[in-house]
């Protein structure tokens, strides 16, 4: 990736000082808590408040406003030029310029559980047709729905390879709140013309996904004896365009350093392979369960009935907040 191509010292200093705190900070191992910001199934289409293009500003925007260092945006190639992912590519182009990275979620965002091992590859591999020669590409592949096989092992061993011999890596996730849900609930809501509390519905997106980094740095502690840098998994939303600046303060608030996405990925946890009776989910839950952890291993609101009922209840005002 090329600074001088984009003229600004300011996005250089900007991209190199989470690694610099990351390698120079003379701070305990234990007393750290870094985490890196991605975004999945880019480019979306509309949501509830948003035009897609609108969208990529704001997030753009608010990520800058917040000095947020380099995210990465995981893409459907296939998405694009299909109904609101027109101009999509555009928008992509948009986030790279503004110093983040993609990376590739699939073509079609298929769900490994039900697809060939083949058929599977080929999709990736469409997808890489589509990212490899691009600015701001990063050899790293999400498992669309954090799905690696199921309780298939032959299929996620078959995948396994398939990506390592592509050169790619898991482009794994330690931290979630089911923001994808959240999304969902609100754009449900709006096209009902039901009553949302905005203000409710920033505190629920930021507070959810500020515990969700929490447990996992517990967890994780527990099982790996130390402390990783955490990556967290969001989608490119209508509410991350509203509230992901009020997300990152609100981590910092909470001691977390919010580093670059290439130096969460330089974390040796990212070489760990579990070994599990269902390989769906985060690394988190994964390394907890072969460590022999008990379930919940995820974090509360993950539980999408739950998470509906708060939202019900805080949201569209019909109890007390939780």
């Amino acid at each position: 990736m090329s600074f001088r191509r984009w003229g600004d010292a300011a996005l250089l200093r900007r991209l190199l000082l989470p690694l610099m705190i990351l390698l120079l900070l003379p701070v305990p191992v234990a007393a750290q808590k870094m985490i890196a910001l991605s975004f999945d199934d880019v480019p979306r289409a509309r949501g509830a408040f948003f035009t897609a293009d609108d969208r990529t500003r704001r997030i753009i925007a608010e990520l800058n406003r917040a000095r947020a260092p380099q995210a990465a945006f995981f893409v459907n190639p296939a998405a694009i030029g299909q109904g609101d992912g027109v101009g999509g590519d555009r928008r992509i182009a948009a986030y790279v310029a503004a110093g983040h990275v993609i990376a590739n979620h699939g073509n079609t965002h298929p769900r490994l559980g039900t697809t060939t091992a083949e058929a599977y590859l080929a999709d990736i591999d469409a997808a890489e047709a589509w990212l490899k020669d691009r600015p701001g590409y990063r050899p790293w592949f999400r498992f669309p729905f954090l799905d690696e096989g199921g309780k298939d092992k032959v299929k996620r061993d078959a995948i396994r390879a398939g990506l390592a011999a592509r050169g790619l890596r898991n482009g794994y996730v330690t931290a979630e709140s089911s923001d994808w849900h959240l999304e969902s609930l609100t754009r449900d809501a709006v096209q009902a013309k039901k009553r949302i509390d905005r203000k409710a519905l920033g505190r629920l997106y930021v507070r959810w996904h500020v515990e969700a980094a929490n447990f996992a740095d517990g967890l994780l502690q527990k099982v790996a004896g130390r402390q990783p840098v955490q990556m967290m998994l969001l989608h490119e939303t209508d509410l991350a365009a509203l509230y992901i600046g009020d997300l990152v303060r609100a981590l910092r608030r909470d001691g977390w350093i919010i580093v670059s996405a290439d130096a969460a990925y330089a974390d040796p946890i990212g070489t760990e392979m579990p070994d599990v009776p269902w390989a769906q989910g985060t690394l988190t839950e994964a390394l907890a369960w072969q460590a022999g952890v008990p379930a919940p291993r995820w974090y509360r609101y993950n539980d999408t009935d739950l998470a509906t009922t708060v939202f019900q209840d805080v949201v569209l005002g019909r109890g007390a907040a939780k």
